[in-house]
């Protein structure tokens, strides 16, 4: 089984390339973050023309989730991390598919620091953690995909310099995705590209893609019944390249799954 998780930065304005990297990629599993789009304009029929079933909670202007499976449909679990039930922005979906569950999430992103986003970013985490922990001991194989807006570590960035005062690399942010990776979880690409991390993002300014002056925000994270199905990992780097193209480039595992 082949998970993406995808940053799409605008689902109205970039439904091209994301049929695109769909039709070429033909991941079994896509989540998609930053749809952009209130619920009832999300493009659900254009998904599923191209073959896939889709959850989605959208949200107007900001945010969104969406995870999409290859001729089926995925089985929502939930949306919405718990304890934040008044949350009004879209930020967490969850769902089955072929017996896997998969929670699609876009982390806030928390800048500016300090200040209240920063400590809005700081509770969700906190949130999704301690729902994170429930999901790891449910006995079934858990993925957590999406944009955590992390750079877990300096080996995740081009230079970290210009970037010391950012919400993605604050000590606290930076602790609180060590804490859920000690609650067993794996770091599906660092596993699988221990030596050098492919990154996931690069801003629009400065040249920085062609530069390859990235960061790794994109994060797929397994659980101890998931683990040992790794068989791969990698990012589609040059869907980045392409015109009108998100921020991100799309992330993926490939799982074995068993016979049956």
């Amino acid at each position: 089984m082949k998970i993406a998780t995808f940053n799409i930065n605008g689902i109205g304005s970039r439904l091209d390339r994301l049929l695109e990297w769909l039709a070429e990629s033909k991941p079994d599993v896509a989540c998609l973050q930053e749809l952009k789009s209130p619920q009832a304009r999300l493009p659900l029929d254009a998904v599923r023309k191209a073959g896939y079933g889709v959850v989605a909670f959208g949200q107007p202007s900001w945010n969104g989730v969406a995870i999409l499976a290859r001729g089926r449909e995925p089985i929502e679990t939930g949306r919405g991390v718990p304890g934040l039930e008044a949350d009004p922005q879209s930020r967490y979906i969850e769902a089955v598919v072929d017996g896997v569950v998969i929670g699609c999430l876009y982390l806030p992103n928390g800048n500016p620091q300090p200040g209240p986003k920063f400590d809005y970013k700081l509770d969700w985490f906190r949130r999704f953690n301690a729902h994170a922990r429930e999901l790891a001991a449910c006995g079934l194989p858990v993925v957590l995909a999406g944009d955590y807006n992390v750079v877990p570590t300096d080996a995740d960035i081009y230079n970290p310099a210009s970037w010391r005062d950012d919400a993605l690399l604050q000590p606290q942010s930076r602790a609180a995705f060590a804490d859920l990776l000690d609650q067993g979880w794996t770091d599906a690409i660092r596993a699988c590209h221990p030596h050098r991390v492919p990154y996931t993002f690069w801003t629009y300014w400065r040249n920085r893609y062609a530069r390859d002056a990235g960061l790794r925000i994109d994060h797929l994270l397994l659980n101890a019944e998931a683990a040992p199905m790794l068989r791969g990992a990698g990012v589609d780097r040059d869907v980045r390249g392409r015109p009108g193209a998100s921020d991100h480039a799309p992330a993926w595992i490939e799982l074995a799954m068993p016979d049956g």
